[in-house]
């Protein structure tokens, strides 16, 4: 059994929170630097360019990538050979979200009271943790701040069996066309499909981890990976909203088993700030 001191978790979250805001992840500017390359249109181009002076800018000054800090999503996978000691586990999250986004002067977002007072929680906390407890002896943490622009263009729809694929690409480009501008294009769109209402929506923000464009490894999945892209771009939302080619970075997409009954189709969009790290103690 490995122990792992509850107050590791507080200062590696602490860290997380403050270099998932700073620093965008090589694969996502390796991303942006190709749609710069690909896109047609003039005045897109010059959005690609100012997202990679900020990203730049951000990195160097070690100041938030965007104002919007986001809400502290926080994924663990807990081994089941771990121990965590000297303190609650979801305690400690929060404790490290609370240093993190006070040493690191990121926004703060959280409101209690969400459909009356609405106040602020004045630390981000409390986190969002989504657990899984996998093999093995070592606690992987990943932070991925998520924006409001982004979350709030989120949609869900349970599907007709009947409707299949196609029901599922019209539902998610029709989930990107109305999103137009809001949220802050080039995108990446997790989509999560199966399981019950709770999971696919799980499974479409788990998507936007992945490493940006990297396929799925089930070659259906892949497939429809391909034409999703291939759908989106062809809407002409572009960066920025302002029209163009490159509208989404990728699409990810997950699956799980559904009930006969039933099939569940989650669409998350994630921003071009596409901000996560990760850790593993």
């Amino acid at each position: 059994m490995k122990e792992i001191k509850a107050k590791d978790v507080t200062s590696t979250i602490a860290r997380l929170c403050k270099e998932a805001n700073y620093f965008l992840g090589v694969d996502v500017l390796a991303a942006l630097q190709k749609a710069r390359e690909e896109e047609e249109s003039p005045v897109a181009r010059q959005v690609l360019d100012q997202i990679l002076e900020n990203a730049a800018i951000a990195a160097r000054e070690e100041m938030p990538l965007c104002q919007d800090c986001g809400l502290a999503i926080v994924f663990l996978q807990i081994g089941q050979e771990v121990h965590i000691s000297e303190g609650d586990l979801y305690q400690a999250v929060d404790e490290g979200v609370r240093q993190g986004y006070a040493e690191g002067y990121l926004r703060k977002s959280a409101v209690r009271q969400p459909f009356s007072a609405r106040v602020n929680t004045k630390d981000n906390t409390p986190a969002i943790i989504h657990t899984e407890i996998v093999p093995g002896d070592q606690l992987k943490i990943t932070v991925a701040p998520k924006g409001g622009g982004s979350e709030n263009m989120s949609r869900f729809a349970v599907l007709k069996p009947a409707q299949g694929r196609q029901g599922v690409v019209d539902f998610v480009v029709s989930a990107v066309e109305e999103a137009g501008s809001n949220p802050c294009p080039p995108i990446i769109v997790g989509v999560g499909i199966g399981g019950s209402v709770e999971k696919a929506m799980i499974l479409a923000k788990r998507a936007l981890l992945r490493t940006v464009g990297e396929p799925s490894p089930e070659p259906e999945a892949a497939e429809l990976e391909k034409e999703l892209l291939q759908r989106i771009n062809e809407t002409g939302v572009g960066p920025g909203g302002v029209g163009g080619r490159i509208t989404s970075l990728a699409v990810h997409v997950e699956t799980f088993p559904a009930h006969i009954a039933s099939l569940p189709v989650a669409v998350n969009l994630q921003c071009h700030s596409a901000r996560h790290k990760e850790a593993v103690l």
